[in-house]
């Protein structure tokens, strides 16, 4: 029988117990690192034979080095393969991330002159190759290449490609092959987990390198990202599911429920809680929990109930509304849903979350697939200080100066000034009369 759902009374939890509920996966990540400093070593000596061997060992998949890429003749098999109407919502999808993400790119010169003679701005450059992780140990997620692969096309990175670990019968699953094909991303390689990190960050002869990876995935990915970090950017820091719901009197139990479940099905390494000043509606919630269970199956019930019956999901009961967006804002979740009549009245005081749903129509399941803002969000607390994965992301900025001779004059004797405070001669000596000698040479 399922696990009994999670009731906490914030008022009463002391102190440590409070901050255990803020608590995820990620908070300690000692194992996870440990264990993938072999897999990484490994691939950095022998690529695609330790590929092949990891696929073997940890996805229980048979693949060769002929077969880690994926071939022309594997995206032509996946789109006649799959259902219509499943190709047609993939399109319907892909539409709507492509012209958010497109709505979000900056002008890519932007020069202003700010003091007279003096022309200073930014300039926006793609960046020249990234990696997109796809994970597949708890499903298949073609949602996934799209909210990391479009965006990297729209901002113009020359080299996008996808790892992902392969299936039992040693092939990419098909809907995520079509998705590559609508983001755009012709190359597809079978790899998952630390050994996929770890090829994109050093390359192997057939999986190119990256200067970057991103795409959320389990602890031992996120492990991998960080002991690779000074040899790949990681990205986003996105790791296992994470969920919170506010809900104040006028919410829907029956909706709270519904929506308290998206995330923790996720995956036993999920969190999801539910927070709210009401009582009569926490009640109703747990009770209505196990009815929607029973129309799940049975893999998914497994995860959930893992998790609202373990230390990372539940009910959380508050004094009021302020402790409740207190807590929120503690907790900086992944997503946050605001179930209300009247969600906007709560939105500028809730400062922290990776995305804000407001409303009973907006659930967690719209943004993770078809609303337009990317899914790939900021988990563990990571959202504190990062933002949702975005076309910045694939952008480097450039700084832009241009002074005139007219100009000239005021900003050295400035600089000069503040470059013998800090006892750099050699800054005060390039703005010093010897560069005003210099410079009427030139003419």
């Amino acid at each position: 029988m399922s696990n009994p759902i999670q009731f906490f009374e914030l008022d009463n939890l002391e102190t440590h117990s409070r901050e255990k509920l803020l608590t995820r996966t990620e908070s300690d990540m000692t194992q996870f690192i440990e264990g993938v400093k072999p897999i990484i070593e490994k691939v950095k000596k022998e690529g695609d034979e330790a590929l092949v061997y990891y696929a073997q060992k940890l996805d229980q998949a048979e693949i060769t080095k002929q077969t880690i890429k994926a071939e022309p003749d594997d995206f032509e098999r996946a789109l006649a393969s799959l259902d219509p109407d499943l190709i047609e919502s993939i399109k319907f999808a892909a539409n709507r991330i492509k012209k958010f993400h497109e709505n979000q790119m900056p002008e890519m010169m932007r020069l202003s002159e700010q003091f007279p003679g003096v022309i200073v701005g930014d300039r926006f450059s793609p960046i020249p190759s990234v990696a997109c992780y796809v994970p597949r140990g708890k499903g298949s997620f073609p949602s996934v290449v799209m909210m990391t692969a479009i965006p990297a096309v729209v901002a113009g990175v020359k080299h996008v490609f996808i790892v992902t670990p392969p299936g039992p019968d040693g092939k990419i699953d098909d809907a995520t092959l079509v998705a590559a094909q609508l983001a755009g991303v012709k190359d597809v390689y079978k790899c998952g987990g630390a050994q996929a990190v770890a090829a994109a960050a050093f390359g192997t002869k057939t999986v190119p390198k990256a200067v970057k990876i991103v795409g959320p995935g389990s602890p031992w990915l996120i492990a991998a990202k960080r002991v690779l970090s000074d040899v790949i950017d990681p990205g986003t820091p996105a790791g296992p599911s994470e969920a919170l719901i506010l809900a104040d009197h006028t919410a829907s139990a029956q909706i709270a429920a519904l929506d308290l479940i998206i995330e923790s099905e996720h995956g036993p390494d999920s969190s999801a809680f539910l927070v709210t000043p009401s009582r009569q509606l926490a009640d109703e919630v747990i009770a209505t929990i196990p009815r929607l269970w029973e129309q799940m199956g049975k893999i998914r019930v497994k995860f959930s109930s893992a998790v609202l019956g373990g230390e990372r999901g539940g009910v959380i009961l508050t004094r009021d509304m302020n402790q409740t967006i207190e807590f929120v804002n503690d907790y900086a979740p992944e997503h946050l849903e605001v179930l209300s009549h009247e969600p906007f009245n709560y939105l500028g005081r809730l400062i922290t979350p990776g995305e804000i749903l407001l409303g009973h129509h907006t659930p967690v399941t719209l943004c993770n697939f078809v609303l337009g803002p990317n899914a790939v969000l900021p988990t563990s607390g990571a959202a504190q200080t990062h933002s949702p994965l975005c076309v910045y992301d694939f952008l480097k900025m450039t700084s832009i100066g241009h002074v005139t001779s007219k100009a000239y004059p005021q900003l050295a004797k400035h600089a000069h000034k503040l470059a013998t405070y800090e006892g750099f001669d050699g800054h005060a000596l390039a703005v010093s009369d010897l560069r005003k000698t210099a410079l009427r040479d030139l003419v």
